[in-house]
């Protein structure tokens, strides 16, 4: 399930989203505009949010499936990491009425998913999740660091 919705928020809403976008738009915007502008929605509002919800209320899936931790004294780590990611993906989501915000969106998100995919590429013995979360988090980052290179450009 986790990879599956990784794939849906990384890639199958954002290339929808641009497509509709796009097809029923009856002004010219380009298609890096319309890229950041979903892919920031997507990848930092809508799935960062809900990784934060997930980590407040579920700490333990973190823990477990992906770190492959037991015990519950790391999760009140995990629910304040949680808090941070809610933090950003309601920035992220709030991108759709505020386009100025897709800016500030993009470094903040960016930034979180270069330095959590660096802290994945140094573990060992990584699982199929981890494994997914480092490389979906390479990718946000790259098309991230796009979107705030282009725009300060």
């Amino acid at each position: 399930m986790y990879i599956a919705i990784v794939i849906l928020f990384m890639f199958v809403c954002p290339a929808l989203s641009v497509a509709g976008e796009a097809a029923l738009s009856h002004h010219a915007v380009s298609i890096f505009v319309l890229t950041a502008k979903w892919f920031v929605f997507w990848a930092v509002g809508i799935r960062q949010f809900t990784a934060g919800v997930w980590q407040t209320l579920k700490p333990g899936f973190t823990t477990r499936e992906i770190f492959r931790m037991q015990g519950t004294e790391s999760y009140p780590i995990v629910r304040e990491v949680g808090f941070g990611n809610i933090c950003m993906g309601t920035l992220g989501i709030c991108c759709l009425s505020r386009p100025g915000w897709i800016l500030p969106a993009a470094v903040a998100g960016g930034l979180y998913y270069g330095l959590a995919g660096l802290m994945h590429v140094f573990r060992k013995d990584k699982n199929a999740m981890e494994q997914t979360a480092m490389i979906s988090d390479a990718f946000a980052f790259l098309v991230l660091l796009a979107v705030v290179v282009r725009s300060w450009a």
